[in-house]
């Protein structure tokens, strides 16, 4: 058994507290005094330096805990390969290409795949990397060189921060099929049926794909402002894309008309 120092969020508020690791649970000491099974746990969420564990129930039972890297990486690891998840062991390369660049000496890692209610979780004996199932844009049965062989392996395409990031996952070809199956009824909501958009905003799509602006997809597709509007409203109702920032476009006031007139007169001699 291991005790860990960790602040607790109670009523709106943090308070300091203890954790003891278990063998089968985690006990809460004061003053949430708290015995939490393992198997009792359904999802587990990494917010910056907070853990969020959700424990099953109606409602389900959700504790946050904060507290130092080294305790937080203790609790993930011993939550994740004891939680009630879809779990294997398996290889992974996590982030294997970050924004389309290969990651500077990518390598393979032994570990497990755990598949929560919200994130998949790579686990191995140094890391633990959670992706959210929300932001997984596309998980695909494929191949790839390892140790100069095609291989097959599942690739997981998800959204960082803005940039596309791929992650791969090597096991048994058996094991490998029911894993990406898995995955994709996890995802299943995000499919669509494939004639949602009209050919321009197919092409509006793409376009933000590539990173331009807004002005930029104006000029290279030759439609107006209201016309662009239109369209990022119907993408946006169907979840494809999200307001960063809305553009305002202005006139001047007969005050404002009257200040850059005055301005922009020469001087009286």
């Amino acid at each position: 058994m291991t005790e860990v120092p960790v602040k607790i969020e109670k009523d709106g508020k943090w308070v300091v507290s203890k954790i003891d690791i278990q063998q089968e649970s985690m006990a809460v000491g004061e003053p949430v005094n708290r015995q939490i099974p393992f198997k009792s746990i359904v999802d587990l969420e990494e917010r910056k330096n907070i853990l969020v564990v959700t424990q099953k129930g109606e409602p389900p039972q959700v504790l946050r805990i904060a507290s130092v890297e080294k305790v937080l990486q203790a609790l993930k690891k011993v939550i994740i390969m004891s939680c009630s998840a879809y779990r294997l062991m398996a290889y992974f390369m996590s982030p294997a290409i970050r924004g389309g660049v290969m990651v500077t000496n990518p390598q393979w890692e032994k570990g497990a795949i755990a598949v929560l209610k919200t994130s998949i979780w790579f686990v191995s004996q140094n890391k633990q990397v959670s992706v959210p199932l929300s932001d997984v844009a596309s998980i695909e049965l494929t191949k790839r060189e390892v140790q100069k062989k095609q291989v097959d392996v599942v690739k997981i395409d998800h959204l960082e921060n803005s940039e596309v990031v791929t992650s791969f996952i090597l096991c048994p070809i058996s094991t490998l099929q029911v894993l990406f199956n898995f995955l994709k009824d996890a995802t299943k909501e995000m499919d669509m049926a494939g004639n949602e958009l009209d050919a321009v905003a197919a092409q509006v799509g793409m376009l933000i794909y590539s990173g331009m602006d807004s002005h930029a997809i104006e000029n290279m597709l030759n439609i107006s402002h209201k016309e662009l509007d239109a369209i990022y409203e119907n993408l946006s109702k169907l979840g494809l894309i999200e307001v960063m920032f809305i553009r305002k476009e202005v006139q001047l006031t007969p005050k404002g008309v009257r200040y850059i007139s005055d301005a922009v007169k020469p001087p009286s001699p």
